[in-house]
């Protein structure tokens, strides 16, 4: 992997955006319901748009300096990126299940086309190595029960560090049921510790299950001035995690929470490492 400043034995940017709450709407931009790139953020690596297209529709862009990941939320599409086209099944919501979706790389120019209709996120991280555009299969896309009791949350590794292979993407989604924890107990990734801990700068992007649906979202200082947030979520929000201890993330009883992880970092390998918060850290399970 292309070595990128900053250096990984710093962690990302201090600097950050007005807010670390971003709600449904306040993001949009242009054809984008959610366009968060790393000025608006304030630091140097992870972005998320979420792309709404009408039936028939088609929008196009180009990758520019990132790779990225088109995933459908609702609805099927088809991509099409250096002179192949990906068809992409998709789902009916992020509730049912696990779907394919398409890496594209940087330096690419991409047509995203929907006969019905839906809603896509494009996770992106500038990079520096160019990778060949694929198709991610839906059965192929690991799954794991993370947690027991109520700490059970559903995490689907479709571009994880170990699943798929990106030159500085990582994200995940989550899906944890009404009235559970997730995101617990909470857990840092802002320095540099080989072996240990890895930086990433994080994006949640948060969808909930039903009318009137909410969770709560936690991030407390690891650090002098650090992060600090506690956010109530609702459906199409997003929070970021510059650095800081995150979690837990709280679901509604009655109300499934889904959220999309998007990472990326400074450090020379790609890799998930995290470091637990002390004072919490007996109840990992």
């Amino acid at each position: 992997m292309t070595a990128m400043s900053p250096s990984p034995d710093h962690p990302a940017s201090p600097r950050r955006p007005a807010s670390l709450h971003i709600p449904a709407g306040t993001a949009a931009r242009g054809p984008y319901a959610v366009d968060i790139d790393p000025g608006r953020a304030g630091w140097t690596y992870s972005a998320l748009r979420v792309l709404a297209l009408r039936p028939g529709e088609v929008h196009s862009f180009a990758s520019g300096d990132s790779e990225w990941t088109v995933l459908p939320l609702s609805g099927a599409c088809s991509v099409r990126v250096d002179g192949e086209i990906f068809e992409l099944r998709g789902r009916a919501s992020v509730f049912d299940g696990v779907t394919d979706f398409v890496y594209v790389p940087r330096d690419a120019h991409a047509q995203i086309a929907s006969g019905a209709g839906g809603r896509f996120a494009l996770a992106g991280a500038r990079c520096g190595r160019r990778l060949p555009a694929r198709y991610g299969p839906a059965p192929e896309v690991p799954v794991e029960t993370r947690g027991s009791g109520d700490r059970a949350r559903q995490v689907r590794n479709f571009a994880s560090a170990d699943a798929f292979d990106c030159d500085r993407l990582i994200a995940v989604e989550v899906v944890t049921p009404g009235g559970h924890w997730s995101s617990y107990p909470p857990h840092k990734h802002d320095e540099h510790l080989p072996g240990a801990e890895s930086v990433l700068e994080e994006i949640y992007y948060y969808e909930v299950r039903g009318p009137h649906g909410l969770a709560y979202q936690r991030i407390s200082p690891s650090r002098p001035g650090g992060a600090d947030l506690l956010a109530e979520v609702r459906d199409g929000d997003a929070v970021l995690v510059p650095d800081g201890w995150h979690g837990p993330s709280i679901a509604q009883p009655g109300h499934d929470l889904y959220y999309l992880n998007v990472m990326a970092g400074p450090g020379t390998e790609r890799e998930w490492r995290i470091s637990f918060h002390p004072e919490h850290a007996e109840g990992y399970a």
